[in-house]
């Protein structure tokens, strides 16, 4: 790790304290729409699509004028001050409309920010550690994580589930967003803004539409892996208490931390394709052990989450960062990729759950991730 730019390691815990906030409400988040406010499954999967949707067009913004402008720092900046001051504010709400709204004013602040970010990752990126330097990254990050969702389940284990812990809770998130954000603002340094900037007009290459060409099975995947709100809601169906939730993103979030590294070195050494025939594997078996609905086997279900996550994203953004030429656009579409695709599959899959059943909603997941994982495996001509 000593490879590791200075710059890295600040967005680093930039991202670590960011996702300490974002960790300590998402496990609970989903039960306070359906059980404390008394909204349905399709309510929730409304406001994870709103949520998700509202923010691709952004990215794919924030990409073009990193590249076309040079405007990096800026934007990352204003994005985590958005994220760090509407997540407190879904402590005030008393509806899924107001939730859904603040959830959208998070997702801009994370589109604002996510490409010009990772475009900033991949410029401190020495030669040939891209892989290594983006584990490295998520690694961090998903600490962070893994210590808001510790932190939560010790508030909600001392403190009871009740509502209004639940909403102190929301609000105590400005904490480490507010460190977090001057982390960002006053600790990293901008990427230099290219020779180019306003003197020649902007396109994408060859190269660049062949890389984008190459992230579009990763996003039909999503279509069908459920979201970490379905997950949530599968674990209280199958009789998991609301106390005990936050230890099962503990356990995803541990795999990603215990892993990430090694996954940036595995792609380094061998090639991002190899990397996501596993973590496309990993997603189907989440999905198969949901569709269980064993409780212990959804414990498992979260481990195979966490692989599946942190293989996938480590593994497509280094594939950025070696083959583009215009990386802070193409990882603005990819990022909106995931945002569309996402918002699209958890607007399905909150509308069959809502009016045919879990079951249903868990078979539509577990069909497409499986045969979009055995053909991935078999069309040896998808570049990554």
């Amino acid at each position: 790790m000593k490879t590791i730019d200075r710059n890295v390691l600040m967005l680093g815990w930039v991202s670590f304290f960011t996702d300490m906030a974002s960790a300590m409400i998402n496990p609970i988040l989903p039960i306070f729409v359906v059980v404390v406010l008394h909204e349905g499954m399709d309510k929730l999967g409304i406001i994870v699509a709103v949520a998700t949707f509202i923010s691709y067009a952004l990215r794919l913004l924030s990409g073009y004028l990193s590249d076309r402008y040079g405007i990096v720092k800026p934007l990352v900046v204003g994005g985590y001050a958005l994220s760090a001051l509407s997540k407190p504010l879904i402590g005030a709400t008393h509806g899924y409309q107001s939730i859904a709204l603040l959830k959208a004013f998070e997702r801009v602040g994370k589109g604002l920010r996510s490409a010009p970010k990772d475009l900033m990752i991949s410029e401190y990126s020495h030669a040939n550690a891209s892989g290594k330097t983006f584990g490295f990254h998520k690694m961090l990050d998903i600490a962070g994580e893994l210590s808001g969702i510790l932190l939560l389940f010790g508030l909600l284990w001392v403190f009871g589930q009740s509502e209004s812990v639940m909403r102190n809770i929301f609000y105590a998130t400005l904490i480490p967003g507010i460190i977090g954000l001057v982390l960002v603002a006053f600790f990293v340094q901008d990427i230099p803004r290219p020779k180019r900037v306003l003197k020649q007009a902007f396109t994408l290459t060859e190269k660049d539409k062949k890389t984008i060409a190459s992230l579009l099975f990763y996003f039909l995947f999503l279509l069908f892996v459920f979201s970490d709100a379905f997950f949530t809601m599968q674990a209280k169906e199958v009789g998991i208490a609301t106390t005990v939730i936050p230890l099962l993103f503990a356990v995803s979030a541990g795999v990603q931390t215990l892993t990430s590294y090694g996954f940036g070195v595995f792609i380094d050494r061998f090639g991002a394709r190899r990397v996501l025939v596993f973590a496309y594997a990993c997603g189907a078996a989440a999905q198969g052990l949901l569709y269980l609905q064993d409780p212990h086997l959804t414990w498992i279900a979260y481990a195979f989450l966490g692989l599946f996550t942190v293989a996938s994203v480590n593994a497509n953004r280094a594939f950025i960062s070696q083959n583009a030429d215009n990386r802070g656009s193409v990882y603005g579409v990819f990022y909106a990729g995931v945002a569309l695709f996402g918002a699209v599959g958890a607007y399905v899959s909150g509308m069959i759950w809502e009016y045919f059943g879990m079951s249903s909603a868990l078979l539509f997941s577990l069909t497409g991730t499986v045969l979009l994982s055995l053909l991935f495996i078999g069309s040896r001509h998808v570049r990554a």
